[in-house]
């Protein structure tokens, strides 16, 4: 298969472990955008190391602007008609190597793809094909989709046209990080959801702080299909829902310090 009329862009920090077999499943891509925003372990000398091979590698080294507009920059530095958002972790598997050209020449009225991805679970390895994640806008044709600047975290192309669902294929992520720091990361995210949420006027509600996160966990584990993964995928789901749950408490607790400070009137009891 020759080169493909496709840009794929990584945003990056300290992703050294991760990256090469990212770039290496963009083979066929006519060209790979790479922004790092500050990397000090081996990230930069890895793709160093690519493009001595003469990999199709544009390098830019950029301060860090938020997901959103960190992305948004990375677009807007792709040359080829489309254009691929890749994280560091993700892969690309066969089906979905086998099908881009297809669906790169999806006529014009067609702006984007949302493709699917599923994880790779510690104890499992990755899920099968029908076990996967929503599928999201991840390739769109260059100058037809801007990023929403004001998603602090998940953030997603905004496109300017039809978008459709890719019929097979996944972005393979695989980053297996064992409980503790899996919470940790979903704690990070949780608060960036829920100070983008308090900005912007969302108010916590009793109901979706109780039924949130078991809501959040039967959609991952029985609509996903996370149940067919045993043990490893009950505990996917079930971060999930400690995500959820993390984000609406936090909203709440916002609510409240809004309303007056925390003060010890141990005194007065």
């Amino acid at each position: 298969m020759g080169k493909l009329p496709l840009s794929a862009f990584i945003i990056c920090k300290n992703e050294e472990i991760y990256l090469g077999p990212c770039i290496e499943s963009l083979a066929n891509c006519g060209e790979i955008v790479i922004v790092d925003s500050g990397s000090t372990d081996g990230t930069v000398p890895l793709i160093q190391d690519f493009i001595a091979r003469g990999w199709p590698i544009r390098f830019f080294a950029e301060s860090w602007r938020g997901y959103a507009a960190q992305k948004q920059f990375a677009l807007e530095q792709c040359r080829e008609p489309w254009c691929l958002n890749i994280d560091a972790d993700e892969r690309l598997d066969t089906a979905l190597r086998d099908l881009l050209p297809q669906l790169l020449k999806a006529p014009p009225e067609i702006v984007g793809w949302r493709l699917a991805r599923r994880p790779f679970l510690i104890g499992y390895g990755y899920t099968p094909e029908h076990v996967r994640e929503r599928k999201n806008l991840r390739l769109i044709r260059n100058g037809q989709g801007a990023y929403d600047l004001t998603q602090a975290v998940h953030e997603g192309i905004v496109p300017a046209g039809t978008v459709r669902n890719a019929s097979r294929g996944s972005l393979l992520h695989f980053r297996p990080l064992q409980i503790d720091e899996q919470i940790l990361k979903e704690n990070h995210y949780s608060t960036l959801k829920a100070d983008q949420r308090f900005r912007g006027g969302r108010r916590g509600r009793t109901l979706d702080l109780i039924f949130s996160p078991p809501i959040y966990f039967l959609r991952l584990y029985f609509r996903n299909g996370l149940w067919r993964c045993g043990t490893s995928g009950f505990i996917q789901a079930m971060t999930g829902a400690v995500y959820a749950f993390l984000t609406q408490a936090k909203l709440q607790q916002r609510q409240a310090l809004r309303h007056g400070p925390s003060i010890d009137d141990a005194r007065e009891r």
